[in-house]
């Protein structure tokens, strides 16, 4: 019997990547899982968003795991979607006790690039869509005087780096976010923290794994790292969420940095 049996788990940005690893790797704690991601492009990335296949593969995974998996096309932009993912978790499994806010998505270059659009996407989407998330969650949590939550940050978020001020911005507020909220919860039985890993190797970063990314890439992500890897797994963040998911509520406003040694540096 796993650690979490009996909890069930809502997480956005399920359908790969580290969302995928996460849902998993809750579901080999005991989890059943609402597995939730957008549904469809968001023309203005540069890369492919998951699809409905992609969260149906996440769902036969975790059902694979002998764990229930309700899955959910869902944007966090929109509030009343968020909202009704919720209700749909407590109607079909009753309650719900750990909340992973992963969504996010990423653009880069030179801010003097950095169109409005492509602004208004990504605050809406990580910052915007952490805070639809935690409004939803908090309230079926706080009345059962349970609830984990943990979102999902970035090294991006604990340091500055060239050409990634918009993502970082949002990466920067769902720390604050997060901790404040951390505050108003403390005493309710809820706790909620984050992880902040550096770069992942997940489709966000390398849309086709077949083809080796150019060594300047490799050298840009390696040169905040004392230890000299160019990017972590994404079951390496899971390991942080399982163990926040499990901790016994003495920790909250915790931010896990998974940076391959670049905490060091930080002051």
């Amino acid at each position: 019997m796993g650690s979490l049996e009996g909890r069930v788990a809502l997480i956005t940005g399920a359908a790969r990547g580290q969302g995928r690893s996460h849902a998993l790797a809750l579901a080999a704690e005991g989890c059943d899982i609402v597995a939730c991601d957008v549904p469809g492009p968001m023309p203005v990335l540069t890369y492919p968003l998951a699809d409905r296949e992609d969260l149906a593969t996440t769902a036969r995974l975790v059902e694979q795991a002998g764990r229930r998996c309700l899955a959910l096309p869902l944007d966090v932009r929109d509030p009343a979607a968020v909202h009704e993912a919720v209700e749909r978790t407590l109607s079909d499994f009753g309650h719900l006790d750990i909340a992973v806010a992963n969504a996010g998505v990423v653009q880069t270059g030179p801010l003097d690039g950095v169109t409005e659009e492509i602004w208004d996407t990504l605050v809406a989407t990580n910052l915007t869509g952490v805070f639809h998330t935690l409004k939803a969650v908090l309230p079926p949590m706080r009345a059962q005087r349970f609830g984990r939550v943990v979102v999902t940050s970035s090294m991006g978020g604990r340091m500055g780096i060239p050409e990634q001020a918009s993502y970082n911005a949002t990466k920067w507020g769902v720390i604050g976010l997060a901790r404040s909220v951390a505050l108003e919860v403390a005493k309710e039985g809820v706790t909620v923290n984050v992880v902040a890993p550096c770069t992942v190797q997940t489709p966000m970063v390398q849309p086709d794994p077949s083809q080796e990314l150019p060594a300047e890439v490799l050298a840009r992500f390696t040169r905040h790292n004392p230890i000299p890897k160019p990017w972590i797994q994404s079951e390496d963040v899971s390991r942080a969420v399982v163990y926040l998911a499990t901790d016994p509520g003495v920790l909250t406003g915790v931010i896990m940095e998974i940076g391959l040694g670049s905490s060091a540096r930080l002051p």
